[in-house]
């Protein structure tokens, strides 16, 4: 089982600094993104220390092909990033999103393991049809949407961009988690909002589908988010079974 990757990160239009932060490494099959909140350069350092803690957490060897160590890795990240903000002033109140994907041999051929906390997200495209891999942990999905709001009233709710978990915020951590089972060809997208919170399923279907490279396919992403305002920091990570 093969994989093919490649991963892009931009600040956008509007920031000045990337909280965002990814790690892809197609020889251990490890994919991780963070999109980090907070004052300064907590956000960011948030984001790094999540995605790095993980990544090391998930090489070790009692680690590396056991399905239960990505929650546990997660709970440690938690109790890492909470520590972190716990000591320095500067870092109260910090925190991130965190996804990964993760390729492991106890779980079958061809399926990979993914989990998240907070509004990244994943997505699958198999033979042109994409599909939402991961839920959002997010007011809007968990509690406006419940309300009845439209999808206009949400867009535009005061409460859209507030986040109901992120890794660091609480002790307590809502860890949502799936295996997906792929075939040759099939891709898996990581997200930062400032992608898919500014461009339709529809344009990330069509050009996962398209005949572009992948490298490609990442830099018409980020490009296609900056040209529709890219208020946001954008990053792609793109993962193809081969």
């Amino acid at each position: 089982m093969t994989f093919e990757a490649f991963a892009l990160s931009d600040p956008g239009c509007v920031r000045s600094n990337n909280e965002d932060y990814f790690i892809s490494d197609s020889e251990s099959g490890i994919f991780i993104l963070a999109d980090g909140m907070g004052g300064a350069n907590a956000g960011e350092y948030a984001a790094r220390l999540s995605a790095e803690t993980l990544y090391e957490f998930l090489l070790e060897p009692a680690n590396r092909d056991a399905p239960e160590a990505l929650e546990r890795g997660f709970l440690q990240v938690n109790a890492t990033v909470r520590e972190a903000a716990g000591t320095n002033p500067d870092l109260e109140g910090m925190g991130t999103t965190l996804l990964v994907a993760r390729v492991t041999r106890n779980i079958g051929e061809g399926c990979i393991q993914i989990s998240s906390v907070g509004d990244s997200r994943a997505y699958l495209c198999s033979n042109g049809d994409l599909s939402l891999l991961t839920e959002d942990q997010t007011w809007v999905a968990e509690v406006g949407a419940r309300l009845g709001l439209s999808d206009d009233a949400l867009k535009k709710h005061p409460m859209r961009h507030v986040l109901t978990m992120a890794v660091g915020s609480s002790e307590d951590l809502r860890v949502f988690s799936r295996n997906v089972e792929m075939k040759s060809s099939d891709q898996i997208l990581l997200c930062s909002d400032g992608l898919h919170g500014v461009l339709t399923e529809k344009t990330l279907g069509e050009t996962l589908h398209s005949e572009k490279t992948l490298p490609e396919k990442c830099h018409y992403l980020v490009e296609a988010a900056k040209s529709a305002g890219g208020p946001d920091n954008v990053t792609v990570v793109l993962i193809q079974l081969v």
